[in-house]
């Protein structure tokens, strides 16, 4: 377990990461968590991460009170990524170690976290599949 301590965010994280623009609708998001089965894309402009989607996000477009008019399901599905992602978001540099980005997974209840150099620029993703590998990986040891 001595060498999960030492571990970090860049030697466990994913580096090819599918992104999104603010401008993705809500119909190209939702077909992209289908086909690829991901939790959470990180939203991209200018080669820098200004926000995160997550399924949570999509599903919050849905959802009603009595006090609000139910839109047509097409003007939802029209909606884009601007209008439902989280501008506010908890990342990690590639040098965090994993004790660290296990600790925020479970404070705030996140699958998964960016990975970003000293520009904002995205490096990679890290999720909790890559955690419970790496803990895996050094319990063999």
């Amino acid at each position: 377990m001595y060498r999960f301590l030492e571990e970090t965010a860049g030697s466990t994280m994913t580096r090819n990461v599918t992104t999104v623009t603010r401008a993705t609708t809500i119909r190209e998001l939702g077909e992209m968590f289908d086909r690829d089965d991901y939790n959470t894309y990180p939203v991209v402009e200018n080669d820098e991460v200004i926000g995160i989607v997550t399924k949570f996000d999509v599903l919050k477009c849905f959802a009603f009170t009595p006090n609000q008019m139910l839109p047509r399901y097409s003007d939802l599905m029209n909606r884009t990524v601007a209008d439902v992602m989280t501008s506010e978001f908890i990342y990690v540099r590639p040098d965090t170690k994993l004790t660290r980005v296990l600790q925020l997974m479970v404070e705030h209840r996140i699958r998964s976290l960016p990975v970003t150099d000293g520009d904002n620029s995205l490096v990679g993703i890290v999720a909790r599949e890559d955690i419970v590998r790496a803990l895996a990986a050094a319990a063999k040891d």
